[in-house]
């Protein structure tokens, strides 16, 4: 028997099991019922649901732990489908690893972080160190974690040109081999160990649900970095399809969704704030609206990551550093250095030399506005959107886990996403566009408990995903407030 079959048919008899837990008096908020927002209580059994009921008068089961919902809605465990968990916002890699005090305390809050706004699960795009990621499924309390395992990166290309050549492709090993570049490629990697097909291989091994590749030219001191071709783009497709993996194409351009949609992509990991020579255009050209309606008809999942731009911006505005949720998100030490000079470093990067925090605001006016034409107009198409914040998008403090994810709500709210279709975006569309739907992204009986309480209904008000009061990860519950860092 089926464990869904089996987990529903424990709910038709009448005396309960121990460790039954019966959640009642809430009201039940979840994607495939959307119109049916009504009271009434679920029932668990350790990790699972095993009983709905949509019925304000359902008993509770004899022998189960009662709680009271006091009228709150009850949602599925929200799902960013796009972190870094193996990153330090603020700091570079050389930085953490100098101050492993202030890293280790982070990293002990992180989890949490994502847990005290609900996100019960997430899944880490470029997975680069496994050790890391059973660290943390070995903590007390954290999110369910998925994976695209390492990237499948373009030799030399992005990311990967990023690391020192001596150290390059030790760093980054799931590499695709280009016989152009043979010279720059140490000669110990032999071209059959890595061709697409193998690079997918490694990664379906690893215990992944997805394949992470990149389409990216590059940017600041970086632009004419090496891209894979649409054939052998189309070898990672094929590779990915028998694999059973989600294909997922990093690219923010016009340039790189077009080459991405047209392989064949399952999921685009960012919104395009780069139109390249339509970068002037006021209004959303037809050249790039045509490239739109292809995603939406394809079903192709949309992340927006919108807090990308946003998060660089956060050094250019003096009041972001005292904004209230992060003292409740970063340790005291953590949040009190990147208030210094020092921990400032990174503005540096965002700023060019001498430009004023104005100059700043406005250059990214441009990008962001395209960035909301282009979402609006999906939005408009009723696309296949998928919540993903791409925490931390580089080493900006302005991506902090939890937090980021309620401004990349507010975000896509101001972008013009209805209610309904940002609830989606982080339940129900990001568990079947990564394969997890027959655990997470609704509350039906068979699913993982992975569950969360809030005072106010998220089709109300996106603030709602503030009031946040109770959360359960595989039917264990936590207090939103003792998910919060203690001195």
């Amino acid at each position: 028997m089926k464990i869904t079959a089996l987990l529903a048919s424990l709910f038709i008899c009448a005396p309960a099991l121990a460790g039954q837990t019966w959640i009642t008096n809430v009201k039940l908020v979840s994607p495939e019922k959307l119109e049916r927002i009504e009271t009434g209580s679920v029932l668990i059994q350790d990790e699972h649901i095993v009983r709905v009921e949509r019925n304000a008068r359902a008993a509770s089961p004899k022998g189960a732990t009662r709680i009271d919902g006091k009228g709150y809605y009850l949602t599925p465990g929200l799902i960013d489908s796009h972190v870094h968990l193996f990153a330090v916002p603020g700091m570079s890699f050389e930085q953490a690893d100098h101050m492993q005090e202030m890293a280790k305390a982070y990293f002990a809050q992180m989890p949490r972080s994502y847990l005290y706004y609900g996100y019960t699960t997430v899944i880490d795009l470029a997975a680069g160190s496994r050790e890391f990621i059973d660290r943390v499924k070995a903590m007390p309390l954290h999110p369910d974690i998925y994976d695209c395992g390492a990237p499948l990166v373009f030799a030399n290309g992005y990311p990967s040109s990023y690391a020192p050549p001596e150290h390059r492709f030790e760093v980054f090993s799931n590499f695709i081999y280009d016989p152009a570049q043979a010279d720059k490629i140490p000669a110990r990697y032999k071209p059959e160990d890595y061709t697409p097909a193998k690079g997918v291989a490694r990664v379906k091994a690893d215990g992944a649900v997805c394949v992470k590749t990149h389409y990216e030219h590059g940017f600041g001191n970086q632009r004419n970095l090496p891209v894979m071709s649409p054939a052998i783009y189309g070898e990672v497709r094929a590779a990915a399809t028998k694999a059973g993996l989600t294909l997922v194409t990093h690219g923010n351009s016009f340039e790189a969704q077009t080459f991405a949609v047209n392989g064949g992509v399952d999921v685009l990991a960012h919104g395009m704030w780069h139109w390249g020579a339509l970068n002037n255009a006021s209004e959303l050209p037809d050249e790039i609206k045509q490239l739109l309606d292809k995603i939406v008809d394809r079903n192709i999942g949309y992340q927006p990551t919108m807090q990308v731009l946003y998060g660089l911006r956060a050094y250019v505005d003096p009041e972001y550093l005292n904004t209230p949720a992060l003292a409740r998100l970063l340790p005291p030490a953590m949040l009190a250095w990147l208030k210094t000079p020092e921990g400032n470093w990174f503005k540096e990067e965002v700023a060019e030399e001498d430009q004023t925090d104005e100059a700043v605001r406005q250059g990214m006016e441009a990008p962001l506005r395209r960035q909301r034409q282009v979402v609006a107009y999906l939005a408009s198409r009723n696309a296949n959107f998928l919540f993903g914040t791409d925490t931390p998008s580089s080493p900006t403090y302005g991506n902090i886990p939890g937090l980021n994810g309620y401004l990349e709500m507010q975000n896509l709210r101001n972008a013009g996403l209805s209610l309904e279709q940002i609830f989606k975006a982080a339940t129900i569309n990001n568990a079947r566009a990564f394969h997890v739907e027959k655990d997470v992204g609704t509350i039906e009986p068979g699913k993982l408990a992975n569950l969360v309480l809030m005072k106010e209904s998220p089709l109300k008000d996106v603030r709602a995903y503030d009031t946040v009061d109770t959360v359960w990860v595989r039917g264990r519950p936590t207090a939103r407030a003792s998910l919060a860092v203690t001195e």
